[in-house]
């Protein structure tokens, strides 16, 4: 996709600028790496996230989609750039919490980057199609407890959180409900919503408004979305972690630039324009900085190890 600026997007936003005086960084345009294509809840949510930086900083944030791979195509670029704080990544830290424990020949890592900043969290569910005789993850447990291998769920593909959260839900419920892949998100919610699965693992993102019934969330609280679906911890299930989604450099970019980011970054979470849009997607705005935001993504990448090899998945 074309290169857009968003120094005029982040005044439409209604975000503050604050340019930084004459020499300061950033001096011209940035690029921001996206691995994910166009127009997803990703993608938009990053481009919320630069135009919000770059009102700020007074420079244009150019998003650049690099998608493939499950975000890896996009954050392998972004291992290899200059760190000099003209190209950054936006997204969730699935490609390095994940992929490394998957793909071969993957040549970054966690330890691979400069976290800037959290900036929000994507929820993901089981829900069943409006039709479905299921009302709860109960009902759902006992079917398959009594017809083992007669239910299966979708996922969005091997690895991604979703597969993950119900995999390790299966896993130590010990119950047995194959997991059908899909080549994303929105192939497998169209199966889901014309029942011709029975159980799938959206993002509440797509779920809201269309003609499913979500049982619960992968949370540590209710989603505003669906308040009437209780977190798996409510229910005494095992549960997983959201996607984190935030704001990352090349590792041994300049810790003045990276205070630079940080504090636009959190000025750009905090402002209404950003929670606003966030909130017509349906996204959880959850700010972390740089510090907190790589403590957690390393934990993550440990706890994901652990649960992939514990349920042995395999790429194809």
């Amino acid at each position: 996709m074309r290169l857009r600026l968003f120094a005029a997007a982040a005044l439409a936003l209604g975000v503050a600028g604050t340019a930084l005086a004459q020499g300061a960084y950033p001096q011209k345009a940035v690029q921001v790496i996206v691995g994910f294509s166009a127009g997803g809840s990703v993608d938009v949510m990053a481009r919320n996230l630069a135009a919000g930086v770059a009102a700020q900083l007074g420079q244009a944030f150019v998003i650049v989609n690099k998608d493939g791979a499950s975000g890896a195509i996009g954050f392998g670029q972004l291992a290899n750039a200059a760190p000099d704080g003209y190209m950054l990544g936006a997204g969730p830290t699935t490609p390095m919490s994940i992929a490394p424990h998957l793909m071969k020949g993957i040549k970054f890592g966690v330890d691979s980057f400069e976290y800037i900043c959290q900036s929000f969290e994507n929820v993901f569910t089981i829900a069943v199609p409006l039709d479905s005789s299921f009302h709860t993850m109960a009902e759902v447990i006992a079917a398959a407890r009594v017809s083992p291998g007669k239910l299966s769920y979708g996922h969005s593909g091997v690895g991604t959180v979703p597969h993950l959260s119900v995999a390790n839900l299966v896993y130590r419920t010990g119950i047995d409900i194959p997991a059908i892949p899909y080549r994303g998100e929105s192939f497998m919610f169209a199966d889901l919503m014309a029942g011709r699965i029975p159980v799938g693992a959206p993002s509440v993102a797509l779920a809201v408004g269309q003609k499913v019934r979500v049982l619960a969330v992968f949370a540590d609280s209710r989603h505003p979305a669906f308040p009437e679906a209780p977190t798996f911890g409510e229910l005494g299930m095992p549960s997983m972690p959201p996607g984190f989604n935030g704001l990352f450099a090349p590792k041994g970019t300049p810790r003045e630039i990276l205070g630079v980011l940080e504090r636009a970054c959190e000025k750009t979470v905090q402002s209404e324009a950003f929670r606003t849009i966030a909130q017509r997607l349906s996204q959880r705005v959850a700010y972390l900085n740089g510090a907190a935001f790589a403590e957690r993504a390393a934990a993550d990448y440990r706890y994901k190890g652990e649960i992939i090899r514990a349920l042995d998945i395999r790429t194809e």
